[in-house]
């Protein structure tokens, strides 16, 4: 079967829904099956398609494309060169169009923007403009700001054939433990359901087009009150528990976002427990999936699984169980099936389509059950214009990506949603800082310290010191799981003792980047100014510090005053934890939102 430039499928004159319908009629079974799975790429050397010694463990690009007709794909790991990068895309758009039926890829990424980014959730910005994570544009709580964001990096993904966001992240962060609060909007429903519309209007418009980029809001139906705080890529923390009953709270944002034209979504790993749903994974969760979300809140467009339900695997070096949880008992086959009955169009991360032929050749799945999927999946790709051109022009992709303005905004949103929470007026602490004295530092990477004064090496020696800090977390084993900051949100006894040690010794400047809450009330009391970011670099903190900018954040979330509060709240309740030290919306450099309770 090859492909008719001549079909009623290539002509952009035509209706969507004709274009669809004469496309689906001429693919076979194999197609239809590899449209419904969406896997791992990652640029091959000097930009060519990787082959089977790719270091991910996945089929050869060309092998995924030609053999198993797969034409959705995740960008995996940090951007080459933007030229290469380019260029790469087009070579894999050329093997999709000379592929069966000419199919065009539709190439998606997790968030790449953010300036400090932890690789188990997010890529490395590389060469694109560098915001604050989504906590900071939170602290910001400014809607406007977040479109330009999410037009900046639509802009800058298009220019490079990014068309798919496997993102936002609306979550709600009720339980402080939870290592994935970093990529959320905080802990406040009617917050994250402002930024969310914004978030997606940025990055889709008010309907999916041409120069769309279309989202996967995620986690669906919220993966905030994971039980003790642990995550679901992990069988230890796969319960997701609501004591407080509070489940319908963490649909808010979700409603907010259907309502502002997500086209696709994605539902979490986690399985409810002591709730009117099925105790299984909510991606084999039919009373989830089809009950809530498509019969309930309305939602038409495509459901795409998390990552590996199906198969074991290997991410990061780490072996992988499938994330199949409740359904742990069931072959890859059968769980295909109860998750094709429960309303899920795709399948992330797996190249397996042979498991959806299998079922319907064995008369377990229906085809027409596959059409619905990929008349969904084959709607979104018209949209997109995929069909009409699927290339970039790779000077104009150069152009882009980290353009000058980009940047910039980018830059500024960083040393805005930095978050005063403690200052001194007085002392060789107070701000701004008089760069003319002695400074101790820890923690930065860059020289911009070096304008914060005279640095010398021991506390001792200087007249103020400024420590760069990250929250703190217990390290887990090793590979993949090392990258989930979980456990407690308490530094350990030494670490706070030292820390301690200094404020006592010199005027002492905290600045702590928060990935979650962190539990400091010693650290609070004794430091000359406590400081909290959320993605900002060294230079963007001494032009705060230096009063060169101003800081203007606000918490997204409370930080809670101890371990003992953590554990006796409810996780699936906002802020519910007793006499928190700092409160959501606490921070000296205020700003306002109408229509948020604060």
């Amino acid at each position: 079967m090859s492909q008719d430039f001549t079909a009623p499928y290539w002509d952009p004159s035509l209706p969507v829904d004709r274009r669809v319908e004469d496309l689906l009629g001429r693919m076979s079974l194999e197609d239809k099956a590899g449209l419904m799975f969406q896997d791992m790429v990652i640029v091959g050397a000097d930009g060519q398609l990787a082959g089977d010694d790719n270091r991910i463990g996945k089929p050869a690009t060309e092998r995924a494309i030609r053999e198993l007709r797969m034409t959705h794909f995740n960008l995996l790991g940090a951007a080459p060169d933007v030229r290469e990068l380019a260029q790469w895309h087009n070579r894999l758009q050329e093997s999709a169009r000379s592929t069966g039926l000419g199919i065009p890829v539709t190439l998606s990424t997790d968030p790449r923007n953010a300036f400090s980014s932890n690789p188990g959730t997010a890529a490395k910005a590389g060469p694109f403009s560098q915001w604050p994570e989504s906590l900071g544009l939170a602290a910001l709580r400014d809607p406007a700001l977040v479109e330009r964001f999410a037009d900046s990096a639509r802009q800058e993904y298009l220019s490079v054939g990014l068309r798919s966001a496997l993102h936002p992240q609306i979550d709600l962060a009720t339980e402080p433990r939870w290592a994935r609060i970093g990529m959320t909007f905080g802990e406040d429903a009617d917050l994250t359901s402002q930024l969310v519309t914004a978030y997606i209007r940025g990055f889709q418009g008010t309907t999916v087009g041409k120069e769309s980029v279309s989202t996967m809001t995620k986690h669906f139906p919220g993966g905030g009150p994971q039980k003790d705080g642990e995550d679901p890529h992990f069988e230890y923390g796969r319960e997701q528990v609501y004591p407080g009953g509070r489940f319908d709270y963490h649909l808010k944002p979700f409603i907010a976002a259907i309502e502002a034209g997500a086209a696709q979504i994605m539902p979490y790993y986690g399985m409810p427990v002591d709730t009117e749903y099925e105790e299984v994974a909510f991606g084999f969760n039919k009373g989830i999936i089809t009950g809530l979300l498509r019969e309930r809140l309305g939602f038409q467009g495509i459901v795409c699984t998390d990552w590996g339900l199906l198969t074991d695997g290997v991410i990061m070096g780490q072996t992988m169980p499938a994330r199949a949880w409740g359904v742990e008992h069931l072959s890859p086959a059968e769980r295909v099936e109860k998750a094709l009955d429960a309303g899920v169009d795709q399948f992330g991360g797996e190249s397996v389509p042979e498991l959806i032929i299998g079922l319907v050749r064995n008369g377990r799945v229906a085809e027409e059950r596959l059409d619905v999927s990929v008349r969904r999946l084959l709607s979104e790709k018209f949209r997109l214009g995929l069909f009409e051109n699927p290339f970039v022009d790779v000077d104009n992709a150069a152009r882009t990506v980290g353009r000058a303005d980009f940047v910039a905004a980018g830059q500024e949103a960083q040393r805005a949603a930095i978050t005063r929470l403690t200052e001194t007026t007085a002392g060789a602490a107070a701000l701004p800082l008089s760069p003319d004295r002695r400074v101790y530092l820890e923690g930065f990477n860059t020289d911009a310290g070096r304008r914060l004064g005279t640095v010398v090496q021991d506390p001792n020696d200087a007249d103020v010191a400024v420590l760069r800090l990250a929250a703190p977390f217990e390290p887990r084993s090793g590979g993949f799981e090392a990258f989930f900051h979980a456990g407690s949100l308490e530094f350990s006894e030494a670490e706070r003792d030292r820390i301690l040690a200094i404020c006592s010794a010199v005027p002492t400047i905290i600045d702590l980047y928060l990935d979650r809450p962190a539990i400091i009330p010693e650290i609070a009391d004794a430091a000359g100014a406590l400081i909290v970011n959320f993605g900002a670099s060294d230079e963007a903190l001494a032009d705060v510090l230096l009063g060169i900018a101003r800081a203007r954040g606000r918490l997204p979330f409370d930080l809670p005053s101890s371990t003992r509060a953590v554990v006796e709240s409810c996780p699936d309740v906002p802020f519910d934890t007793l006499d928190p030290l700092f409160r959501f919306g606490e921070g000296l450099g205020r700003v306002s939102l109408p229509g948020v309770e604060l």
